[in-house]
């Protein structure tokens, strides 16, 4: 499993808008691997965010 599918699994799990910081917490990631696969999925619009700085699947 790459760190992008690790960071959605995370996301869906928890059900809830979350933070990159939350994310690496919970999902036993590093912060930067984190940061890089978000920036992906944002740009790939697989993730929203219903407000600053948090994101949830789209």
């Amino acid at each position: 499993m790459n760190v992008e599918e690790k960071v959605l699994e995370v996301m869906r799990a928890e059900g809830e808008p979350l933070n990159a910081g939350k994310i690496t917490e919970l999902g036993g990631l590093e912060r930067k691997a984190v940061d890089k696969a978000m920036a992906k999925l944002k740009k790939e619009e697989k993730i929203v965010s219903p407000k600053r700085c948090y994101w949830t699947p789209a």
